[in-house]
């Protein structure tokens, strides 16, 4: 679970975002919306641990994640905090596969390759574990990405508009994958999105508004 407590963002130049308190329990899934401006991406990397907030708090799995020593923190987010960006971002010279023992590798834990094989299973990708990002259509590049994000079993799952430019068949499809992966993993999940079809697909809403920015 997470839980947002006053939680603000002053950008370099000035800006500052405020984020309303909110929080989402374990396991439970929610999409974030909001026009463009509002800071749904930024919100996701405060989420995440990539950015630190200028005030209040982000508590991810009972733990501030700002106050962690940076090199807790970096370990903390790779086991407890998945993210699927809006590119794939895989590593060009490592195999799918490796790909995912990277992220392990990150995240301090053991090389486990019957996790991998168990995640691209789930995700109908098993017989792609050998190829490299180059060899994969989009659809196969984005499904490694989410293998990615829960290999380590994470508590939060974030998704940063993962169907961004997809059709109807293909958006549907990622939605189902995200789901049944953080249901998967015991996950909580949250999709930022300014897509119709992805909002009508999550019962709980976390919407943001430009009233959140102040120069």
């Amino acid at each position: 679970m997470f839980q947002l407590d006053q939680l603000a963002y002053q950008y370099p130049g000035g800006q500052t975002l405020r984020f309303p308190d909110w929080q989402l329990p374990q396991a439970g899934q929610a999409v974030l919306t909001g026009p463009s401006g509002s800071g749904k991406t930024t919100l996701l990397s405060l989420l995440g641990g990539l950015l630190s907030p200028s005030a209040g708090r982000v508590v991810l799995a009972g733990q501030d994640v700002a106050r962690l020593p940076a090199s807790q923190r970096d370990a903390f987010r790779g086991r407890s905090i998945g993210f699927v960006p809006q590119r794939p971002h895989l590593v060009a010279s490592l195999s799918v596969a490796e790909n995912l023992q990277l992220a392990q590798y990150l995240a301090h834990l053991p090389q486990d390759p019957q996790r991998i094989d168990t995640v691209l299973t789930a995700l109908g990708i098993a017989e792609l574990a050998r190829r490299k990002p180059a060899q994969l259509s989009q659809g196969q590049a984005q499904r490694v990405a989410i293998a990615r994000a829960v290999v380590n079993r994470p508590a939060v799952l974030l998704a940063d508009e993962p169907t961004a430019s997809l059709d109807d068949e293909a958006t549907a499809a990622v939605l189902a994958l995200l789901r049944s992966a953080a249901d998967e993993a015991g996950a909580s999940l949250l999709v930022a999105s300014h897509d119709g079809r992805v909002k009508s697909t999550f019962a709980t809403t976390f919407a943001l508004s430009r009233a959140g920015v102040s120069a």
